[in-house]
């Protein structure tokens, strides 16, 4: 059972990504059947008595088909946003980083996840040419992660 749940103002949901970029691009994800046309983080909701670093790994396999190891927690992310449907929502997000894996770093552009009868894809996004294209998290074009080492923490309001 995923860590979400609906009460009288909105949603609360508990998700976790992973910050994924070789040579400048990030390999996110898009759901072409989403009226808003977006990318995200690789990554997904935790279930109920699921460590953090457990469902980043569960998601990454969903994901991607490939087993990764996690390297470190990188930050926190409350999000507070309204979705297509009119629902409010109050998010937090935990972003980790994964150890190197070459199998992860050849996944090409346009390769289905798990959901693919949904369309979902995966693509590397041209950080430093990104303009005009909404990326979430959006911090992923500013933060080097592998230059900051310490934990961020981020609030965003829309």
């Amino acid at each position: 059972m995923d860590c979400t749940f609906g009460t009288e103002q909105g949603k609360f949901n508990f998700r976790v990504g992973v910050i994924i970029v070789k040579d400048g691009k990030a390999l996110m994800a898009r759901n072409p059947n989403d009226r808003r046309a977006y990318y995200y983080s690789v990554g997904g909701r935790v279930q109920y008595g699921e460590e953090m670093t457990a469902a980043v790994i569960r998601e990454l396999k969903e994901e991607t088909g490939i087993d990764c190891e996690v390297d470190r927690l990188v930050c926190i992310h409350e999000n507070f946003f309204v979705d297509s449907f009119g629902v409010p929502y109050h998010e937090i997000s935990a972003y980790f980083t994964i150890k190197e894996n070459e199998q992860l770093m050849q996944i090409g552009n346009g390769h289905l996840t798990d959901h693919g009868p949904e369309g979902e894809y995966l693509t590397w996004i041209d950080l430093k040419h990104s303009d005009g294209l909404t990326l979430y998290p959006e911090f992923i074009k500013t933060i080097d992660f592998d230059k900051e080492t310490d934990v961020k923490h981020f609030v965003t309001r829309e």
